[in-house]
């Protein structure tokens, strides 16, 4: 029985809080030279070794799953400034992505590497590539593994603006 089933008709209990919004704004980036923005980020992507299987030989009922998920993520980062408020527009000058594959464990690792030349960085527009790249692949595998997992979703560099340069060394572990 799905989680909607049981919880329908019971009221659900929830902690009314006040909150309390601050001013939001847009960051103004109009003073700021326009250098070469690149960010990497990456998702991991934990299967049924069957899944995986069924996803590398393109037999699952929906298709090609590397292929909608590689399209998938470069649409979504064309897109954050619609997604996440008060992100800028931008005009991305490129967006790789690529599938690792892990049989033994098995997972799939999603990177992908966006840049453009402008005012401000695309770290989320990495991020939000990634993150729709894993969740195309979920939407493909689901009616055949529903204990699809994603995770390790995060930022692993970015180059470029004022602060220059910047790697993840903290978060550099294996799962």
């Amino acid at each position: 029985m799905s989680l909607c089933r049981r919880l329908e008709g019971k009221k659900l209990k929830m902690k009314n809080q006040k909150l309390k919004i601050k001013n939001i704004h847009m960051v103004d980036i109009s003073q700021k030279p326009d250098t070469k923005r690149i960010a990497i980020a990456q998702a991991k992507v934990f299967l049924k070794p069957s899944t995986l299987d069924k996803l590398l030989k393109n037999r699952l009922p929906k298709g090609d799953a590397l292929a909608c998920a590689k399209v998938a993520g470069i649409l979504a980062a064309k897109k954050v400034h619609e997604l996440i408020p008060l992100c800028h527009p931008l005009q991305i000058t490129s967006v790789d992505i690529n599938f690792e594959v892990d049989k033994k464990k098995p997972f799939i690792t999603i990177k992908s590497c966006v840049s453009s030349i402008g005012k401000t960085g695309v770290e989320m527009e990495a991020l939000t590539a990634v993150s729709i790249a894993a969740l195309t692949i979920y939407d493909m595998c689901k009616s055949v593994d529903r204990t699809i997992t994603i995770s390790d979703i995060k930022l692993l560099e970015k180059r470029g603006g004022k602060s220059g340069g910047w790697k993840n060394i903290i978060n550099q572990y294996k799962r």
